[in-house]
């Protein structure tokens, strides 16, 4: 008899159509669901079946191995059997039968074959959702209510039924069939008989993921939760700490007018919230943690390990201790260390001096930060000489400016005292007159220059070598301070020589020869000329001054 696999496909995905699974695993499941029904039904516990679906149908072959001394003939074929069914055949390979009819079969044999089947789909059930949600632990996701129960409640989540047990969710919080909840997944689990999947609404994930959808800088790590302390339905205290020192941790939490810290309280069905800043010093966080008290010293119990004291106001010990010990029992948590609180009152009746012990837990707080931060300094230190070994240094590396030749360094008073000299030594040779033959004097040029003119190119030639005079002899206090003068004439340096020094060279030289060629072109004149020239100029000067003008009033505009 041949069963047509379409149509038990259908009816096995009808009946498993919540499950998801794909045409593969039901096939899989169908063959070894029928090789186990043949063995039973011919009683042999380790048969060799081969189950092929060919053109849509299934062809149940029972199959021998080929050996060379056949001991069992229902498991084992000898060689010359083998071979006048497949020519081919060989030591260890698998003949395939007769095809067995599957009317066959009897009840016991068909109901072997469907609790198989449901195995495999169970267990290929449980392998699907596995490999879905066990990345997925403590991620935040939206379910479903579909069956509410006295100690458990399951919760639609997608691809499976989760289980929120009685624990895991919250006290104060009435659940109802179709009621869309956020939950946490706590655990996947695929060796479990019943439901895989547990979630929860109690744990300090939960508070943590609902952070992080209403905070933006939480999601983006700017502002870190360090640490949440919950009794689900009536408290919740948590430790932030702002990356950012322009962020305000507490003001981002609770956000504009409260909305977003409401928008968390509303989804904890009224659960309170304390939001306060984290710190490393252990005596400041204990004191933010038991907030709204105001705590005076926090100092360490000799008599418990990891035990601290923190002492109160005489009228703030309930208000620290909390309704039932919950405010000191949350702070506990937070901070991982036994907490004993003591009023003013008791330590001075106890004779200690609370606030000298805390000062010195205080001062080892800051040593202690002190030391890591030096050791901090010291590695960034080695870390940057070792990257200053790998980096070349100047003196190391090779430059190649081409072929420039090099020229020593001479610094700038010598050059000027040497082109002073130059100067000096071209006058004295252009000043010397050459010898003339003529005895008598030169004619006057034709266009003679103005008195004023001249007594102005004179005025103006006097007041040019005064001042480089004074160019020459001045010497300023940061250089007499430096002593960049001795500097230079005691490490004298080399330099290239540049194109500009060249420039500089030529036009010196051509100032000397329009200089030379100005002298050689002077008039020369007589004594008597002279004398007549100077008549002249005192006569002109006592010819301009007039005595009915009155030069004081010109004066008062120059002073």
């Amino acid at each position: 008899m041949k069963i047509k696999v379409d149509d038990l496909q259908k009816a096995l995905l009808g009946v498993e159509s919540d499950r998801q699974l794909s045409p593969e695993i039901v096939e899989g499941a169908l063959k070894e669901a029928l090789a186990k029904a043949y063995r039973k039904h011919e009683n042999i516990p380790d048969g060799y079946v081969n189950v092929a679906i060919e053109d849509g149908h299934i062809h149940i072959y029972p199959q021998r191995m080929v050996v060379e001394e056949v001991e069992d003939d229902a498991l084992e074929l000898s060689v010359e059997d083998a071979h006048k069914i497949d020519p081919q055949a060989k030591i260890g390979d698998l003949i395939n039968e007769p095809e067995v009819d599957f009317k066959d079969f009897d009840r016991a044999d068909v109901n072997l074959a469907k609790s198989v089947m449901k195995q495999k789909i169970r267990e290929a059930e449980k392998q699907l959702i596995y490999e879905e949600y066990h990345d997925k632990e403590g991620d935040m996701i939206l379910g479903t209510v579909e069956t509410v129960e006295a100690k458990f409640v399951l919760v639609n989540i997608g691809k499976t039924v989760a289980m929120l047990r009685h624990v895991d969710q919250i006290p104060t919080e009435h659940y109802y069939e179709g009621q869309t909840l956020n939950v946490v997944i706590r655990e996947v689990n695929k060796e479990t008989k019943g439901a895989q999947v547990l979630v929860s609404r109690a744990t300090d994930v939960f508070v943590r993921r609902l952070f992080e959808k209403e905070v933006p800088e939480i999601y983006q790590g700017i502002v870190e939760i360090k640490a949440i302390a919950r009794e689900p339905g009536e408290r919740c205290k948590i430790a932030v700490y702002s990356h950012n020192e322009n962020i305000d941790p507490i003001g981002a939490c609770i956000g504009p007018r409260g909305q977003r810290v409401q928008a968390i309280i509303n989804e904890l069905n009224g659960e309170k919230i304390d939001i306060f800043e984290w710190s490393d010093n252990i005596s400041v966080l204990i004191k933010n943690a038991l907030s709204p008290s105001e705590s005076i010293a926090v100092f360490p119990n000799p008599n418990v390990k990891d035990g601290l004291i923190v002492v109160v106001p005489d009228n703030q010990l309930s208000l620290a201790i909390g309704k039932r010990g919950k405010n000191a029992r949350l702070a506990v948590r937070l901070t991982n260390h036994k907490i004993d609180i003591k009023s003013v009152s008791e330590m001075e009746e106890a004779g200690i001096d609370y606030m000298a012990l805390a000062q010195e837990m205080n001062e080892q707080y800051e040593e202690k930060k002190a030391a890591e931060r030096a050791y901090k300094q010291q590695q960034r230190i080695e870390e940057l000489k070792q990257e200053d070994e790998n980096i070349e240094t100047v003196d190391i590396a090779d430059f190649d400016y081409g072929d420039e030749e090099e020229v020593e360094f001479i610094p700038e008073q010598e050059t000027a005292e040497s082109e002073q000299e130059e100067a000096v030594e071209e006058e004295q040779t252009t000043s010397e007159p050459e010898p003339q033959q003529v005895s008598e004097p030169e004619p006057k040029p034709e266009k003679e220059e103005d008195e004023m003119e001249k007594a102005a190119r004179i005025a103006k030639e006097q007041r040019g070598k005064e001042r480089a005079v004074e160019v020459n002899t001045f010497h300023s206090k940061f250089e007499d301070f430096a002593d960049a003068s001795h500097k230079e004439e005691n490490e004298p340096k080399k330099f290239k020589k540049k194109p500009e020094d060249s420039k500089k060279q030529e036009e010196q030289e051509q100032k000397a020869a329009a200089k030379q060629q100005f002298e050689q072109m002077k008039p020369i004149y007589s004594e008597e000329e002279l004398a007549e020239i100077e008549e002249e100029q005192e006569y002109e000067d006592e010819s301009r001054w007039d005595d009915d003008v009155d030069y004081e009033d010109f004066d008062k505009y120059y002073d």
